[in-house]
């Protein structure tokens, strides 16, 4: 089974940042040869109508076979509640706590991220996983896409 990989807004975004570029093409070759599945949901999406169209044409050109749509459900809605009433993050950081629900409660393999801030940071990490054990869902690992890709060996 391939693992399933929660990609946020982020990653998507990184395609067109110097700093990340390189790193992010790498993940995103690894979803089209079907190494790994890319999950999104349909907040990403939202995000994404904002977003450069070279970075939507990207989105939408990946194929359907090594992608999972999810929504964000009642059920997200409440956990990402908890991790801002716990203050794990503060409230500018909502939409960061409905991908950390959605990819919990879809049961994903990581969660990907470029956000150093709110997502991929070792204290809000053990935040949000402290709430998610506490209702009883799993520890999320949350990663960055340079922990993701395979470095070509030299």
């Amino acid at each position: 089974m391939k693992p399933r990989l929660y990609f946020d807004t982020s990653v998507f975004g990184g395609i067109l940042d110097k700093e990340f570029e390189d790193v992010t093409t790498k993940l995103f070759d690894m979803v089209r040869r079907g190494e790994i599945v890319c999950v999104f949901s349909n907040l990403s999406e939202t995000e994404l109508e904002h977003a450069p169209e070279p970075i939507k044409d990207h989105f939408l050109s990946l194929p359907d076979d090594f992608t999972e749509y999810v929504e964000v459900t009642e059920e997200a809605f409440a956990l990402a509640n908890q991790y801002l009433e716990e203050k794990v993050v503060g409230p500018t950081s909502a939409d960061d706590c409905r991908h950390i629900a959605v990819a919990t409660l879809n049961k994903v393999d990581y969660l990907v991220s470029w956000n150093f801030k709110h997502i991929v940071n070792v204290f809000r990490i053990r935040g949000y996983n402290s709430i998610n054990l506490k209702n009883g869902n799993i520890q999320l690992d949350i990663r960055s896409p340079k922990e993701i890709i395979k470095e070509d060996d030299e």
